[in-house]
């Protein structure tokens, strides 16, 4: 009997310091954490690792260190993760390992030892190439040291490299894009994420938007700088593969395909969301409640959804319509269908076998299209 593919995400729920934007499951890194809370965390992360191998017969083809920042964590810590992927999991001869990476955490040494672990994929954390954007978003990192540290990670070994933008931060002008963009393609990167800036309410960003100090997001703006993105990228030799995501050819994120397809994914960690077999669950959020529940022997799980077949359908079309290869219009009712024809006669959408594909300007306005058509 043939293993299933599974995509493990580890989730380290720490930083150096907290960015004014960020609303994702993170905590700055204290003494308390230092002295006491990463290896219990660690260990209860192993144990997850071994529970999560006895759900079914599965060969890990994809391994996801996510944060926060990962790279706060020592090469000794590392190791001892994937020394437990190993001895619990089949895992694949070539299976694509990424670590996300905040470029003060890391040194060619440090960047050698990691590649040594086996990591083959770098995903940085750069933003912007443009000190007053940087310091909007409470980023402490430089451009210099990121051309520094891509350096670095070339001759670590490091032959997959993703670099991680945002645009749209309040204050940044079309000039402003164009420079990230130029030094972004100047480091010759093999993937790259670009995000719109999302400003999420009880950020510190969201409350100097409030205040007045900074002008809020433009929608308008966001579109512009969306488009100068995907032609700047797509002259590079980088086409887009998701709405956010330009690749070399053969250097798509694998693992976030693994995502997009809704393929079997087990999510490790505070936090961390799984989906296996029609069922969706999600893990407790605080790192010191997530590791009683390890010590005293009690469920990690905070809650789970096993999916309709109604539900698997809406999710497959909405991340389908994300995507170059569109999703299947067999997905969609006699009713939806009739209403796609409008979006086909505009441009928004284009036809490709069985196949609805979103073009460029369907990709900036996915989700209205989608409120449109689906029942």
């Amino acid at each position: 009997m043939t293993a299933s593919p599974l995509s493990l995400y580890i989730h380290i729920p720490w930083c150096l310091r907290r960015c004014g934007y960020c609303d994702f499951n993170t905590y700055v890194l204290g003494d308390l954490e230092w002295a006491t809370g990463i290896w219990p965390y660690l260990q209860a992360i192993r144990d997850e690792i071994q529970r999560a191998s006895s759900q079914g017969d599965f060969q890990v083809t994809t391994i996801f260190f996510g944060g926060g920042t990962p790279t706060v964590l020592e090469t000794f810590d590392f190791e001892y993760i994937l020394e437990a992927i190993s001895e619990f999991f089949n895992v694949a001869p070539d299976a694509e390992i990424t670590t996300e990476a905040n470029p003060e955490t890391l040194t060619l040494q440090g960047l050698k030892e990691l590649r040594a672990l086996g990591i083959n994929r770098l995903s940085l954390g750069v933003q912007s190439f443009v000190p007053h954007v940087l310091n909007t978003l409470d980023r402490s990192h430089t451009p210099g040291h990121v051309r520094q540290i891509v350096t670095k990670a070339r001759k670590a070994g490091f032959e997959n490299l993703s670099v991680d933008l945002i645009y749209g931060t309040p204050g940044e002008s079309m000039k402003d894009w164009e420079t990230t963009l130029n030094q972004t393609l100047d480091l010759n990167p093999d993937h790259i994420s670009a995000y719109s800036l999302i400003v999420e309410g009880n950020t510190p960003l969201a409350r100097r938007i409030a205040a007045g100090e900074l002008p809020p997001t433009d929608e308008d703006d966001l579109a512009d700088k969306y488009i100068r993105a995907d032609e700047a990228f797509t002259q590079a030799g980088l086409p887009w593969y998701e709405v956010s995501n330009w690749a070399k050819p053969g250097h798509q994120c694998r693992h976030n395909l693994a995502y997009w397809h809704s393929q079997p994914w087990w999510g490790i960690g505070v936090g961390a969301h799984s989906y296996i077999n029609k069922t969706r669950w999600w893990n407790l959020k605080y790192p010191p409640t997530y590791v009683e529940a390890w010590k005293t022997g009690e469920s990690t799980i905070k809650g789970r959804e096993d999916l309709s077949e109604e539900q698997i359908r809406m999710e497959s079309i909405m991340l389908g319509i994300r995507l170059v290869e569109g999703f299947d219009k067999g997905l969609l009712t006699e009713t939806e269908l009739a209403r796609v024809q409008s979006f086909l006669d505009s441009g928004y959408l284009i036809e490709q076998d069985t196949h609805l594909i979103p073009t460029l300007t369907g990709r900036l306005t996915a989700d209205r299209i989608l409120r449109d058509i689906l029942d």
